[in-house]
């Protein structure tokens, strides 16, 4: 018989402890829940037979049977997490802990359309699964960053500038269908920045409950945590910092139609716009980050002055938000502190004094992985519920 409902969701309650991956006894778990070690037991067995959780080990005998431990079994199940960029998709497998497992890189343009690119995910996805040993059965879900708003609630991209063919496209229906499970598979969608700030807090600042990770790439825009929680706003907009207005941008025209916006001055192909301008050969952000390797002064300058354009904007959402780390990732954020000097003299320079004495600026850990990483936690955090295991124990 079905456990109750209300067992099941305690159930569901009761993993979470576990999520941290240490192994714990009955008599611990009971000790840390409040709970009747009776009661642990039969939640412990209702886990263990969703192989959710498994056993590891005994633990230290105080006289008597050594007691057993249980672990998150995090090898259970497995997540496609995605990356789609303006020019590439970059997939990754990974366990119910966020660990990589494998992954596949591949050269694409977002332009070329939904269809397109979907179906390269869907090969590469597959032949990810066929290498790693795994079953599509075993997949727990797939997540999805795109590099333009979308809304999360549906998984549709909503008038993405750089994403012809993409608006209001059914993302998760065309990768279920493809994988021919239709809605029995979790397909999650959300902007590549809203996945990057989950990769990049989950993998290197976990205890961190505020943080802004800022993109600074093709596009510029910021994911927002707050709380410990990715904040998305009303429609999924929340963080496009990439089209505010800056006071020296006048006459500069952006792909969004209006004038002056960040992204205009300071993304990756901006900065070589400009430098090319100034007769110095760039033609991308990959030359610009080239000749400043190569210790062009011109491009150091250009950099750091996009470094202090993010800045400007930056100081503001330092005082509305008060973060207490800025990540800065992207492709041009491999400048480092050519492109971190600006922004942090800027910031320091214009937010309140206590909105900035503890705050860290710093550059990306995660790297070009922050995205898969954060698709993969977008998946597991769904997943692995309080609400969605106790329906799995319930149904077991």
């Amino acid at each position: 018989m079905p456990a109750p409902a209300s067992s099941a969701l305690r159930a569901g309650e009761l993993f979470q402890v576990l999520r941290d991956g240490h192994a714990r006894t009955r008599a611990e778990l009971a000790e840390i829940t409040g709970l009747a070690r009776s009661t642990i037991a039969t939640r412990i067995d209702a886990l263990m037979a969703c192989g959710l959780i498994g056993p590891a080990g005994e633990a230290v005998s105080s006289g008597g049977r050594p007691p057993s431990r249980f672990a998150f079994s995090a090898s259970s199940r497995v997540v496609l997490a995605v990356d789609v960029g303006a020019t590439h998709v970059l997939i990754a497998l990974t366990d119910l802990g966020g660990r990589v497992l494998d992954e596949s890189r591949a050269a694409i343009a977002v332009s070329v359309g939904p269809a397109a690119v979907l179906d390269l995910v869907v090969e590469q996805a597959k032949h990810l699964l066929e290498r790693s040993g795994r079953d599509v059965r075993e997949l727990a879900g797939i997540g999805i960053g795109l590099p333009g708003p979308v809304e999360h609630s549906t998984g549709r991209p909503a008038n993405p500038p750089i994403m012809p063919g993409w608006d209001g496209f059914d993302v998760p229906a065309r990768v279920q269908e493809s994988f021919g499970m239709g809605g029995e598979l979790d397909v999650l969608v959300d902007n590549d920045v809203n996945i990057m700030a989950l990769g990049e807090r989950a993998g290197f600042w976990p205890v961190e409950e505020n943080l802004l990770f800022v993109k600074v790439a093709t596009g510029i825009g910021a994911g927002i945590v707050g709380r410990g929680l990715l904040q998305r706003g009303a429609d999924g907009t929340a963080g496009d910092i990439g089209h505010v207005r800056l006071a020296r941008g006048d006459g500069v025209l952006c792909r969004c139609g209006n004038v002056g916006c960040l992204e205009a001055l300071a993304s990756g192909p901006a900065v070589a716009a400009a430098l090319k301008a100034a007769g110095v050969r760039a033609e991308s952000a990959e030359d610009v980050l080239d000749l400043v390797r190569h210790g062009s002064v011109e491009a150091v300058q250009a950099v750091r002055q996009a470094g202090r354009d993010i800045g400007e904007v930056l100081a503001t959402c330092v005082n509305l938000l008060n973060p207490s780390v800025i990540v800065i990732g992207g492709g041009l954020s491999a400048a480092g502190e050519y492109l971190l000097a600006g922004v942090r003299e800027v910031v320091y320079q214009r937010s309140l004094p206590l909105a900035t004495a503890r705050l860290r600026i710093v550059q990306s850990m995660a790297g070009d992985r922050a995205g898969v990483l954060g698709a993969s936690r977008m998946i597991i955090d769904h997943v692995l519920s309080p609400d969605r295991i106790g329906a799995l124990v319930a149904d077991a």
